[in-house]
């Protein structure tokens, strides 16, 4: 029985919509559960923090339904652009819609999954996840937390007990079940599938539903259908410049990996900038560097686009020629804003701000440090460049191409934060999540079954995020 819930509001909607949206599934039987992250923060912002750890893992590892939500898991349906490639054959293939409830702001929340088995989506999968995936996604969603993007929430992860037989990682290898937190689960790709089914009636639905839920503000809109759109690429243009600012590449933004809240979420082959590349790619596979850090604002375009292709059929006078000059305005200044808030520095004038955060890609650009490293050393302003020239980097700084940059950064105020405070931004060398960093962490738990580094680079990003906000 599961203890009383103080703050807890279940508040499910999406199954309103309908068969045609998603199947009702069950999740798989695991031989063993051991609980590995729990994220007692957001459980406390959701009304979840007072479960005891049974019943986190009655409803976190056996998927037994939260009181007064929904009855049974969703495997959402949606198609999508893979690599720009229209797929008809998608769907939630290893995850499902567990419960929706309302944080502490009031919005709409998915807990959400990704390896509790197999649904009429899977494929040929196995419905599965690796223990690595679990522990690669916690590490970016804390990341990006602490870097100030807007991003889905790990929020629990359980091991599995399987051994699973992967062709990119060596096998057999440990397996896991994992619950993320988001604003939204429904997709561009969700709008694609009932209009690639030209079910004008569906789509209408869907909108009615998105806005009533997600865009309430837009309710009375004299064009619904091109509201939604124009909002919706605004948040996806902003979350766009917090990638760039966050020197982050998601790697696959395929248009059912592009959510209509503007919350990045689904993190596979991620990963950090090493240096300033805008040619700097995540996938493996992305032989052509489709989705590379400075290819980011071409692909949420893209999926933009592709959301405004399935309203036209709502609205067809839906215009969307001026959209994208407004959207890679909104991308440019989202950067630009985000490099000086990293940088723990005031804004002054656009044309200013806009400025320095060119002089910064230039002098980055010539390889002399480290992406992470540059906004460590520089943070506060001040005598920060200084210190940067005297600091265990001096060489890096020694350029006179630093000189222009360096007064840039001198003239301006700090914001208010705990930053100079903070030993996480005080120590010689950044909190930063590069790859080798990553496989070090997973290679402890992989050998040795230590979590102790996984614990505490979780513990130093939290940090960074207390210290930067």
């Amino acid at each position: 029985m599961t203890a009383a819930l103080t703050g807890y509001r279940p508040d499910p909607r999406f199954h309103l919509l309908g068969d045609n949206f998603s199947d009702s599934v069950t999740a798989a039987q695991f031989p063993a559960l051991r609980r590995r992250f729990r994220n007692e923060r957001w459980a406390s912002r959701v009304g979840l923090n007072t479960l005891s750890p049974e019943d986190w893992e009655t409803h976190f590892g056996y998927f037994t339904p939260l009181p007064n939500n929904l009855e049974q898991p969703l495997a959402m349906r949606y198609h999508g652009h893979q690599f720009d490639h229209y797929n008809p054959d998608l769907g939630d293939g290893r995850g499902f819609l567990f419960a929706q409830l309302r944080d502490d702001q009031n919005r709409l929340l998915d807990l959400g999954t990704k390896g509790s088995g197999q649904t009429p989506w899977s494929r040929s999968g196995d419905g599965r996840l690796t223990l690595k995936g679990g522990v690669r996604e916690i590490l970016a969603t804390e990341m990006l937390e602490a870097l100030g993007v807007n991003t889905s929430k790990s929020f629990s992860l359980f091991e599995t007990g399987e051994a699973l037989e992967r062709h990119d990682e060596p096998s057999p290898t440990r397996a896991s079940v994992l619950v993320r937190l988001s604003h939204s689960h429904i997709r561009v790709g969700t709008f694609q599938r009932h209009a690639y089914e030209k079910n004008e009636a569906a789509l209408g639905a869907l909108l009615e539903h998105c806005i009533a839920l997600y865009y309430p503000e837009l309710a009375h809109h004299a064009s619904p259908a091109l509201a939604f759109l124009e909002a919706f690429s605004e948040r996806a243009a902003h979350l766009c410049g917090q990638w760039l600012g966050a020197g982050f590449v998601h790697g696959v933004l395929n248009s059912d990996n592009q959510n209509i809240t503007g919350e990045s979420f689904d993190y596979g082959p991620w990963r950090f900038l090493p240096m300033m590349d805008g040619g700097f790619t995540a996938a493996y596979f992305d032989h052509n560097g489709l989705y590379a850090y400075g290819r980011q604002p071409n692909a949420v375009a893209h999926n933009v686009h592709r959301l405004g292709e399935c309203l036209q059929l709502i609205d067809p006078t839906l215009e969307m020629k001026s959209l994208f000059d407004t959207f890679a305005q909104t991308v440019n200044q989202t950067h630009v804003n985000h490099v000086l808030w990293r940088l723990g520095l005031e804004k002054t004038q656009p044309e200013k701000d806009a400025a320095l955060a060119q002089s910064m890609i230039e002098f980055l650009a010539k390889g002399s440090v480290n992406y992470a490293t540059f906004f460590h050393d520089l943070f506060g302003g001040g005598d920060a460049p200084e210190r940067a020239r005297q600091g265990p980097r001096a060489p890096a700084y020694s350029d006179a191409s630093f000189d222009s940059l360096a007064d840039l950064i001198c003239e301006r105020a700090p914001r208010e934060c705990l930053g100079k405070q903070s030993h996480i931004l005080q120590d010689d060398s950044p909190c930063d999540l590069l790859v080798e960093e990553v496989e070090s962490i997973w290679d402890a738990i992989a050998t040795e079954d230590d979590w102790q580094p996984f614990e505490k680079k979780v513990a130093d990003i939290r940090a960074l995020g207390q210290a930067l906000a």
